[in-house]
């Protein structure tokens, strides 16, 4: 992916205007911060620079999410921020996206300079909903903080208004996101809130419980909270940051393995991945979740791979020509080699069912279903884009006489091969 490409992930309508709000709400922070005047320059500083510590070890989690959690704490603290060592905080929303702003900007700074620019909708996303936050909350602050006073004992009111303001924010974060995956991805609204809500909340609530208690530990332990609760939570990003690089890694070796069958010989290059990418998409058609789809992807590229055992290759390496025992034994195979792993038995029985009948009293796993169709499109196409061609590959599929193929399936990978492409 190149510099531009990264910065301007195809900037569709719903992302152009996600930018543009970003940039009014920024211009507005700064516009009025600078003509009244910081009113706390210490801890606007010290927030500030947490923040851009936060966005330079800023993470890409899987499904490229780009997450900042140091720096969305460090946000979400100072937006909360009720007083510093028994001295009330009084910085206002607008001053909040200001900080916000010019942390993320100089935390940006060194990733830029080595080619590695953040994705302008997820860092317009992060500023738009801690700018959502503090226009909720700051104007709240002052009558909460003088309820913490001498004689006063509403703690638990204040971390209840927080935690309820909090979650509403984090709830809208996930809409937005969940908006914009739909669009990038193809996939329905319902899945696609489903799936951010899985990915979000162990990360998300990490970062709120520690934002909270940064905001509460700054009125007895001032400045020194942002160390103390920080530490927590960079322990937490270095474990998500481990999980990222296993899992790229795992992708990153499942690809080569599947080259194997092509540099051999035994499938026309490039099928693999061809397989891999209609059956994606067909998976998000037909509402598969993330983790769904992970194992989708891996045995899509390995689908094949059972082709190695064979003396004289299929013509073409096109299975779907192919006797149907041999292409069960085929199957069968391939599913072994993965088996053997020790890690991958999920997508093992993937692979080895993608022959089974879809008419059998024990059907296959859909991702089975899908692998096989998407392959079969594949065998009948290779890589033409002639749309004739593939009008007469579906129908093919829909006819067989054999009823090999998923019918739900087939009516998927219609809608997906009919798709302009972006």
């Amino acid at each position: 992916m190149t510099t531009a490409e990264r910065a301007f992930p195809r900037v569709d309508t719903g992302r152009l205007l996600l930018i543009c709000a970003a940039g009014l709400v920024t211009v507005a922070g700064l516009a009025h911060t600078a003509a009244t005047g910081l009113l706390d320059y210490e801890n606007a500083v010290a927030f500030g620079a947490l923040v851009a510590a936060g966005e330079l070890a800023r993470l890409t989690m899987p499904g490229n999410r780009e997450v900042a959690p140091i720096g969305a704490a460090a946000a979400l603290g100072y937006t909360l921020l009720l007083d510093v060592g028994g001295r009330p905080a009084t910085h206002s929303a607008f001053q909040v996206v200001a900080v916000m702003a010019g942390g993320m900007a100089v935390g940006a700074l060194p990733h830029l300079a080595v080619g590695r620019p953040p994705y302008l909708d997820a860092i317009a996303r992060r500023l738009l909903c801690g700018a959502l936050l503090a226009f909720a909350y700051r104007p709240l602050a002052a009558d909460l903080f003088a309820t913490t006073g001498p004689g006063h004992d509403s703690w638990w009111v204040v971390l209840g208004v927080m935690a309820l303001l909090v979650t509403v924010t984090l709830a809208a974060d996930i809409v937005v996101a969940a908006l914009l995956r739909a669009e990038q991805v193809r996939t329905a609204f319902r899945v696609a809130v489903r799936d951010e809500i899985n990915m979000a909340a162990p990360l998300g609530a990490a970062v709120a419980a520690s934002g909270i208690l940064l905001a509460l530990a700054s009125h007895s332990m001032s400045l020194a909270a942002l160390l103390v609760f920080a530490a927590p939570l960079l322990v937490t990003q270095i474990a998500f940051r481990k999980y990222a690089g296993i899992r790229a890694t795992y992708l990153q070796t499942v690809r080569a393995l599947s080259r194997v069958t092509e540099v051999g010989g035994y499938v026309e290059p490039g099928h693999s991945l061809r397989v891999s990418r209609l059956a994606l998409a067909i998976g998000r058609e037909l509402g598969m979740a993330e983790p769904e789809l992970l194992e989708l992807e891996y045995a899509a590229l390995m689908h094949d791979i059972g082709q190695l055992s064979l003396r004289d290759p299929i013509p073409g390496g096109a299975t779907v020509l192919a006797d149907p025992e041999q292409a069960r034994s085929i199957a069968e195979l391939g599913a072994e080699v993965i088996r053997k792993t020790g890690v991958l038995g999920r997508v093992a029985e993937i692979v080895r069912r993608q022959c089974d009948p879809v008419t059998a009293a024990d059907p296959p796993p859909l991702a089975s279903r899908v692998i096989k169709a998407a392959n079969a499109y594949d065998d009948l196409m290779g890589g033409s884009a002639d749309r004739d061609r593939a009008a007469a590959t579906l129908d093919r599929l829909r006819l067989d006489p054999r009823r090999e193929f998923d019918p739900v399936v087939v009516e998927a990978m219609a809608k997906v091969v009919d798709r302009p492409a972006r």
